[in-house]
């Protein structure tokens, strides 16, 4: 199993209690929502980036 890993993140409490109802709704912890959040934000951006040097490719030709 891999290591995950740990550091701070300071958050403006009105988007901790946003977080935390928006947690509340999907049946997840906070850590778990901004995670799922966090991995959604990095495969839309992969997504985006490999749709953008598909075009690129194609501009070239």
């Amino acid at each position: 199993m891999t290591k995950r890993k740990s550091f701070l993140l300071r958050l403006d409490p009105r988007l901790w209690d946003e977080l935390s109802a928006w947690a509340d709704q999907e049946l997840r912890s906070i850590n778990g929502q901004i995670e799922f959040l966090l991995r959604d934000a990095v495969r839309r951006r992969r997504n985006k980036d490999a749709v953008k040097n598909s075009t690129d490719d194609h501009d070239e030709g």
